[in-house]
This record gives C-alpha cells, structure tokens and sequence, in this order.
C-alpha cells in the first residue's frame, strides 16, 4: 500500500474507533440510571481487551523485529527503553494537566460541572495514546495486522463514551448534550494516530521502536487509569473474571487477524 494511502487508511480507521465512543454516550439512553457496578465491570473486560491488544499488537511484534541481530545486550535495552518512553510520556501527561479520577462512584447532588469536565479531561488524555497505537499500529502493517488492535480499542471507547455522558447527566447537562460531547471527545483519538502515522512514515528502522513506544503508552493506560479505578473491595473476583474474559476474546481475535 503507498504512503499516502496507508495514512488516509490509518486516519479513517482511527476516525471511526473515535467516533464509536459516541454510541457509547448514546447508551445513556437505554436506562434511566447506571449503577457504578455495571460500568465498573464493562471497564474491566475492555481493559482486558486492550491488555492483550497491547501485547499481541504491538509489544510482542515489535519485540520480535528489534531482537534479531547478535548484539542482543543493545537491541534488547533499545526495546525496553522504549515502552519505558511511553510510559513516561502518558506518566508526565498526567503529572501536568489536572484531571479528576472515577467520578461515576460519587455522582449525587454534591457533584458539580467542574469535577465532570476534570473527569473528561482523564478520558481525553486516554484518546491520544490510544490513537497513537492505532497510528503506529498502521504505519508498520508489513509487520503487524492492526485489525485486533483497532477492535480492541474501538470495544474500549464504548464504556468510556458512555462514562462521559453519565457524568455530564450527573452534573445536570442534558442526555442528548452529554451524548454529543462523548462523540466529540472520541475525535481526539484521530488526531494521536496523525501523530503515530507521521512518526512511522519518517523511516522503516523506527517503526518496531514506535509499536514498542505505543504499546508502553497502552499499558500505562490500563494499568494505571483503568484498572485502579474499577477494582473495589466488594467486587475483586468479579472484576478480575472481566479482565480475564477481555484478554481471552482478545487474544483469539489477535490470532485469528494474525
């Protein structure tokens, strides 16, 4: 596939994975209230989901074209360097713009636009790294098929679509206006896979360095963002049978799209 084609490719692919956490906003309108436990749990099975599209996608591919040569001493710290990189990148990200965590556990009358929009702006930062992989993920199809990768992450933006518009109807906007906001946050993603296109169109030697950086920034996402705030005391065993339900149907599909 030519350059600009795989770039117009990767843009739309990573367009509509953004725009399908609009559907998750219009979930909003299937039941008058969500309990904390229902979103809790369709968090957790898409954190398994993007676990093993991480792996499968981008970190083990990438691990398989970097290792190759006899200097494995360098090549092997190479790699390790970068999915350190993404972390710390999505890491300092989070350092830098305030942002609320888990605001679906204290909705209520005390619960106010400002800490909604903190909540969302936690969402957003998701949206950049996610598109970023999505990005990568394309950038290197002689090396990877970013199918699963895409599915995975598309599966995740449901839930969190509709995590926005609960909070936002929590903080007294309007369904339909809740709904339309999470359907103009998912368009950040696009815009990390513009970023993750570009950086993989500059040579061939950085792309299985890029899948490593991109697949540390997912891993960052899940372990820190996702997972510290679904798992509750009450609930361990249910949360940890959704993450392992996730990977599981993740991981056929990365074999099935391999």
């Amino acid at each position: 596939m030519m350059v600009n084609q795989v770039f117009l490719h990767g843009f739309l692919v990573a367009l509509g994975a953004g725009l399908v956490t609009g559907i998750g906003g219009l979930c909003i309108f299937l039941k008058k209230r969500y309990l904390k436990a229902e979103i809790n749990m369709l968090l957790n099975v898409a954190a398994g989901v993007m676990l093993a599209a991480s792996f499968f996608s981008l970190l083990v591919p990438s691990m398989q074209e970097i290792v190759v040569n006899a200097d494995l001493a360098r090549t092997s710290l190479n790699y390790v360097l970068s999915v350190f990189g993404g972390v710390l990148l999505v890491w300092i990200l989070n350092l830098l713009i305030p942002h609320e965590h888990n605001a679906i556990g204290r909705h209520g009358p005390h619960f106010d636009l400002k800490k909604a929009w903190l909540f969302i702006i936690a969402i957003t930062l998701h949206k950049l790294p996610e598109g970023l992989a999505v990005g990568v993920a394309y950038g290197a199809e002689s090396i990877v098929n970013p199918t699963s990768l895409v599915i995975g992450i598309a599966v995740h933006n449901i839930p969190e679509g509709l995590t926005i518009a609960i909070s936002l109807v929590a903080a007294g906007n309007s369904r339909l206006k809740a709904a339309m906001t999470a359907l103009a946050i998912g368009l950040v993603q696009p815009l990390g896979a513009i970023v993750g296109l570009f950086l993989m169109g500059l040579s061939f030697n950085v792309v299985p360095y890029g899948m490593a950086f991109a697949g540390g920034t997912l891993l960052f996402v899940v372990i820190n963002e996702i997972l510290p705030e679904t798992y509750g005391n009450q609930s361990t065993n249910k949360s940890a049978a959704a993450v392992f339900v996730g990977f599981i149907v993740m991981t056929y599909l990365s074999i099935i799209f391999h």
